[in-house]
C-alpha cells in the first residue's frame, strides 16, 4: 500500500522551471543565471556546447543553492523530432515546465543578392519554427497538468531591434526574425489564457568575430541613450517579462533606443 496521498502526489513543484535556449553561452546563459538567481530551474539547452552547457547547469546549481536545479539537454534547433523532444525531456526531468525562452539564434550572412531557399530555410527552421513548436510544446503541457491560472505560464522570443529600424543585411536572418516577430503576435492570441507570449528586441549587446573591441565599443555607444543594452539589461527584461503576468502579444525593445535611429547597415558590417 502506497503511503503517499493522491494530493501529495499531484502537488506542484516547489520552484518554477524554465527552459532556455541556447544556454550554453553568449546571451542564453546570461538569461539563464539571472533566472537562476531568481530561484528559476533551468533546462539548459545546447546542439554543440556540450562543456558550456554543463557550466552554465553548475553555475545555475550554485546561484540557487539546490543541486540539481539545473541540467543540461541536446536538440538540434533545424529538427523538427528534436525539437518536439526538448520540452518533454525538460518535463520528465523536472516534472513540470513553467516557461520558455527562445534564445538561440542561427545568424549567418547572406544578403538579397546571394539569397536562396537553402539559407532561407536554415534560418527559419532554428529562429522561427523551434520557438513556435517549443511554445504550442508549453501550452499542451500546461493544459494537460492540473493547477495554474491565466498567464502563469510564459514564452519569451528573442528578436531584434533592426526589426524596427530595417537594413537588407543578414538578409535570412532578417527574415526569420520577422516571422517569429508574427507569430509572436498569433501565438498570444492563440495560447491565451493559458500561455502568455512577449517579445524581448535588443540592440548591439555582445560582440562577434566580426567586430574588434575598439569598433564594438563606439557602435554601442551609438544610441539616443550613449548605450545600446548590455547581457544584463536584456537577461532583466526577459526576468520581468517572465513575471508580469498582464504582459502578452508584444515586445520590449532594450537597445537604449537604437531603433530611433537610422543605420544603413548591419553593426557587424559598419
Amino acid at each position: 500500500m502506497s503511503l503517499v496521498s493522491p494530493s501529495a502526489t499531484a502537488a506542484a513543484p516547489a520552484h518554477r522551471t524554465v527552459l532556455v535556449t541556447g544556454a550554453g553561452k553568449r546571451l542564453g546563459r546570461e538569461i539563464a543565471l539571472k533566472l537562476a538567481s531568481a530561484g528559476w530551474n533551468v533546462a539548459v539547452h545546447h546542439r554543440q556546447s556540450v562543456g558550456d552547457a554543463q557550466q552554465t547547469a553548475a553555475d545555475c546549481d550554485a546561484l540557487t543553492g539546490r543541486d540539481g536545479s539545473a541540467h543540461p539537454f541536446y536538440a538540434d534547433l533545424a529538427n523538427e523530432a528534436s525539437v518536439r523532444a526538448l520540452l518533454p525531456a525538460a518535463v520528465a526531468h523536472f516534472g513540470s515546465v513553467d516557461a520558455v525562452v527562445n534564445s538561440a539564434s542561427t545568424f549567418e550572412h547572406d544578403s538579397a543578392e546571394s539569397f536562396g531557399f537553402a539559407a532561407m530555410e536554415t534560418h527559419l527552421r532554428a529562429n522561427t519554427g523551434a520557438a513556435v513548436l517549443l511554445a504550442q510544446a508549453l501550452h499542451t503541457h500546461c493544459v494537460a497538468r492540473d493547477g495554474g491560472g491565466p498567464g502563469d505560464a510564459a514564452v519569451v522570443n528573442l528578436l531584434d531591434q533592426k526589426l524596427w529600424n530595417m537594413n537588407p543585411d543578414f538578409f535570412s536572418y532578417t527574415l526569420s526574425k520577422a516571422a517569429l516577430e508574427a507569430a509572436n503576435t498569433m501565438l498570444a492570441m492563440a495560447l491565451a489564457p493559458r500561455v502568455r507570449v512577449v517579445g524581448v528586441a535588443p540592440g548591439l549587446t555582445l560582440t562577434s568575430h566580426m567586430l574588434s573591441d575598439e569598433k564594438f565599443q563606439a557602435l554601442h555607444r551609438q544610441s539616443p541613450l550613449g548605450r545600446s543594452s548590455t547581457p544584463q539589461d536584456v537577461a532583466a527584461t526577459v526576468a520581468f517579462a517572465l513575471d508580469n503576468r498582464s504582459i502578452t502579444g508584444t515586445t520590449l525593445l532594450v537597445d537604449g533606443g537604437q531603433h530611433l535611429m537610422r543605420f544603413e547597415r548591419d553593426f557587424s558590417l559598419m
